[in-house]
């Protein structure tokens, strides 16, 4: 845990971090391993940033290999020296990409059992450039934020009809303290249009 602390501070010093303590951050993460199943094979952080929940969840499956994406190289430099710092570097690497485009290439496509995301944008866009990385069957976990409208509960930021059209399943809300998260199932393999070019996702999105 030292050693983890030590390199979320310092991803918080060169602002790859949001706000709130460090602890507060790990906490977050951890609740989220226990909340979901380690996944039965590869798992993906999707724009991992500073490494959360990534990092954390890489530490918390021990068994677990996987992915580390992000679109900015100075972070995703900064995760891969990371792996490195924390021992993880046999198991799980980072990727300097974005979304829309590592999607389409082959090593990676519909590759991992589970794809986690915590703040990488709104939920269609999560949705879209998620599909492409899932096999059939595998999941979505997005942390949903800790200031949700009760009027609006995590299930309508998630509309049916636009999530069948992705090829998921309606979200499975997870609650635990201070946690929720949806979790949405790929029923069949990612049609090949999704995601569409970089960029489309955010300017058009599906709902």
């Amino acid at each position: 845990m030292p050693a983890l602390l030590a390199v979320l501070e310092e991803a918080r010093r060169q602002g790859f971090l949001g706000p709130g303590p460090v602890e507060d951050h790990v906490r977050h993460s951890q609740r989220m391993a226990d909340l979901l199943d380690p996944p039965a094979g590869s798992m993906l952080d999707l724009g991992s940033g500073g490494g959360i929940p990534g990092l954390v969840l890489a530490l918390a499956w021990p068994s677990s290999t996987g992915v580390l994406l992000e679109s900015r190289h100075r972070r995703a430099e900064f995760l891969a020296e990371s792996l490195e710092t924390l021992g993880l570097a046999d198991r799980f690497r980072a990727v300097d990409a974005r979304a829309e485009d590592a999607a389409r290439d082959p090593d990676l496509r519909s590759q991992f059992t589970l794809v986690v995301a915590r703040g990488f944008g709104a939920p269609a866009v999560t949705a879209e450039c998620a599909a492409g990385f899932l096999k059939a069957g595998a999941h979505l976990a997005v942390s949903e934020p800790p200031d949700t409208d009760p009027i609006t509960p995590p299930e309508r930021r998630w509309p049916t009809a636009p999530l069948a059209h992705l090829g998921f399943s309606p979200p499975e809300i997870l609650k635990g303290e201070g946690t929720t998260i949806a979790r949405l199932t790929l029923t069949t393999q990612a049609n090949e249009k999704w995601p569409r070019r970089p960029g489309i996702p955010n300017k058009r999105p599906l709902w």
